[in-house]
């Protein structure tokens, strides 16, 4: 960084500010604050990639769950074998799956567990990033302050030809390059924290309102079938007195509702 400065005489001198070299002069803080600026750019691509839509919610898995909700019946292992992955929203669509025909507050509560679960797995190096944000710029208060001990320290161990007030504003201004290497590191890790929790929270509304359809569905069905995890294979066996020993253990399709209302015969 060039600074330039035009005098009464019209002449110009240059000031040179060597930034690096300013940085380097910050003393041992720099080194901690050096190291949180790398773990903020690591996190920060890790979770620009990690967050993506299409990574938490993938397209293909989401088409399966719509498509089967619009039919007029659903196949529960059909679906179950479309949401095998392990992104955040096949994990939800397997937790409300593997308790069909349960009642509705069972897999509610399963469902919402399995979402809480998930959130914290997206979260989990968010908050590196707020660690970064409180950090980094305390360290940079704490190199200023150790630096101005030393520059009053140093001022009194000049012989009295020496310049006290030039001395002393070298070093305060050496001592003030954490507190601004600080903020650098802290005031992108706020942004990106801010940012990354808003998209983390857009994307699972967007999967819970998804997963509400799928999960009142499937609760409208309790005691009327019920499905298990055979290997890897989700298996669905009706519910009734009249069932075969042989039609219990066939995979069935999930009837549509039907009208509760009889004709008096």
């Amino acid at each position: 960084m060039q600074v330039w400065i035009i005098g009464q005489t019209g002449g110009a001198r240059q000031m040179g500010i060597d930034f690096f070299d300013l940085l380097v002069r910050g003393g041992i803080f720099m080194i901690p604050i050096g190291l949180m600026s790398l773990l903020v750019v690591t996190f920060v691509f890790d979770r620009w990639i990690g967050l993506r839509r299409g990574k938490l919610m993938p397209s293909k898995p989401l088409k399966s769950l719509r498509t089967g909700l619009q039919l007029e019946t659903l196949d529960p292992v059909e679906l179950y074998s479309q949401c095998r992955g392990n992104s955040p929203f096949e994990q939800i669509v397997q937790s409300a799956l593997l308790r069909a025909g349960r009642s509705y507050g069972e897999i509610q509560a399963a469902v919402g567990e399995t979402v809480q679960r998930q959130v914290d797995r997206a979260y989990a190096n968010v908050r590196w990033l707020n660690l970064g944000a409180g950090i980094a710029p305390l360290l940079g208060l704490l190199g200023t302050v150790w630096g101005l001990i030393r520059a009053f320290h140093d001022t009194t161990k000049l012989t009295a030809g020496q310049n006290r007030a030039d001395f002393l504003a070298v070093g305060i201004y050496e001592a003030l390059v954490t507190t601004l290497a600080g903020l650098m590191v802290a005031i992108p890790a706020a942004v990106a924290s801010h940012y990354f929790e808003g998209r983390i929270g857009r994307i699972f509304r967007d999967i819970e309102e998804q997963i509400g359809v799928l999960v009142r569905r499937l609760g409208g069905l309790e005691g009327k079938i019920r499905t298990e995890l055979i290997g890897q294979e989700l298996k669905t066996r009706p519910i009734s007195n009249s069932v075969s020993p042989a039609a219990a253990g066939s995979v069935t399709r999930i009837p549509p509702p039907v009208s509760t209302d009889r004709s008096d015969r």
